[in-house]
């Protein structure tokens, strides 16, 4: 039997109190559980009901293997890696350098880091590849013969995912970095040539004293990026 949440949020309430969360407590999350949100999740809508999406789920030892390789490379510097895909523009222009730029030094602030302590930050990336010490990772997959509808559907699937784990009282980040390592991964996790990496999930109790996790994006207001037409 599929478990239920004890209190329920309201569609709102996971839309406003979603967050990326950066630190997570050891707390154990059931496989029921997991399995709850995952089908939640795959009610998400995909172009002609293609449903395009693979999920890599990791726990206990699998997770741990998986972590201590990729944060050896990062922690190494090892050659030869690189993303899976084209993530970022090749040049950054505004708004949205300002808005990217904002949020690292927020970030970066919230954890007293400074603007010259690369060692730091470069440690504070290498958390990824711990998960944020959430105790389920999650890589997603995509068949790269299919064409950019996946990668619309794969994100409608992934935010229903992030939801999903809202009314559970769970929290997650999704995180690209893990895309810079699909070549250690792939032979890890069995993933073939044929699917891009594009990107990992913690998933897990949000470590509420961390303070990282009280940092709050801003959003632009709808006027900014909305155009109504009428008449």
């Amino acid at each position: 039997m599929e478990p239920s949440p004890s209190t329920p949020l309201t569609i709102f309430d996971a839309l406003t109190s979603r967050a990326s969360m950066r630190a997570f407590l050891p707390t154990p999350v059931p496989r029921l559980t997991v399995e709850a949100i995952l089908a939640l999740a795959a009610r998400a809508p995909s172009g002609s009901n293609i449903q395009p999406w693979t999920v890599h789920v990791l726990e206990g030892e699998a997770r741990d293997r998986l972590c201590q390789r990729l944060l050896q490379a990062h922690r190494e510097d090892e050659p030869g890696h690189g993303d899976d895909y084209t993530y970022y523009p090749p040049e950054w222009f505004e708004p949205f350098l300002s808005r990217r730029r904002k949020l690292g030094l927020d970030l970066y602030r919230s954890l007293g880091i400074g603007r010259d302590d690369r060692q730091r930050m470069k440690d504070q990336l290498g958390r990824n590849y711990l998960f944020f010490d959430a105790p389920i990772g999650m890589i997603l997959t995509l068949d790269r013969r299919h064409g950019q509808s996946a990668w619309i559907d794969l994100g409608a699937f992934l935010q229903s995912l992030m939801l999903a784990a809202r009314g559970y009282g769970l929290h997650t980040c999704p995180q690209q970095a893990f895309a810079r390592f699909h070549r250690l991964i792939r032979p890890i996790l069995g993933i073939p040539e044929t699917e891009v990496v594009v990107c990992g999930l913690a998933l897990g109790h949000a470590d509420t004293s961390a303070p990282e996790n009280a940092l709050v994006s801003e959003r632009v207001p709808v006027a900014e990026f909305a155009r109504f037409h009428s008449g």
